[in-house]
């Protein structure tokens, strides 16, 4: 489907609106009324499109910019751009699915994370922490995981949600990863009783921390 404008494709998200489907996207925070499995169907068609992603995301609007971040090419981005582009993303889904499907893919990606990490912008600093989360379960080999925990014990508890959410992911995937820092990282999570009463399906994991890591060290057998 080579071709497709802007304007074509801002008039098919516009018929995809579903207003149920808003209704429970505005819960989490997102301002969309797409389906997702609806969108991802249209962004297999288009398949890989750069200059149509770069397009969409310009428009501003969130149905748009992930199906952007769903047809574009990850590593074909600058680093200033990407800086720019998670500034400008401010619903939780287009964030993650920034980090998760374009940024982590990008050459980038860690010049990003130390300068994310750091930033004041709770939710800029965030993404730092999810892409730091990312490297606890692939590449801590220099990282100072002691270090984190010590920023862990010391600011999650009183921390943004978007920032508090992405510290506690860090903390459990030390405690699952890391068995030399899993009962300091268990422990900090019982102190600090962070989304300890968080409302969680049957079958689904807690994400209060003590729980989430000792369900998956039981699972993986580690």
């Amino acid at each position: 489907m080579g071709g497709t404008t802007v304007v074509e494709v801002m008039a098919e998200l516009a018929a995809l609106e579903d207003p149920k489907a808003r209704a429970v996207n505005e819960k989490h925070g997102d301002d969309h009324g797409v389906n997702l499995s609806k969108l991802r169907a249209v962004a297999k068609r288009l398949k890989t499109q750069q200059e149509l992603a770069r397009e969409l995301w310009v428009t501003g609007d969130s149905a748009a910019r992930l199906l952007a971040l769903l047809i574009c090419r990850p590593k074909a981005f600058e680093r200033v751009e990407l800086d720019i582009m998670l500034r400008e993303a401010r619903t939780p889904k287009v964030q993650d699915w920034l980090v998760n499907y374009v940024v982590k893919k990008n050459p980038n990606a860690e010049e990003l994370r130390v300068s994310w990490f750091a930033d004041p912008d709770p939710v800029v600093a965030s993404a730092g922490w999810a892409l730091t989360t990312e490297r606890v379960a692939k590449k801590p080999e220099t990282l100072d995981l002691a270090a984190l925990l010590d920023s862990i014990e010391a600011e999650m508890k009183d921390a943004q949600e978007r920032l508090q959410w992405a510290m506690n992911h860090c903390l459990a995937q030390i405690g699952i990863e890391h068995p030399e820092y899993r009962s300091r990282a268990i422990a900090i999570g019982e102190r600090l009783k962070v989304l300890e009463d968080y409302p969680t399906p049957p079958n689904c994991t807690s994400p209060f921390a003590p729980i989430w890591i000792t369900e998956m060290v039981r699972r993986q057998g580690k």
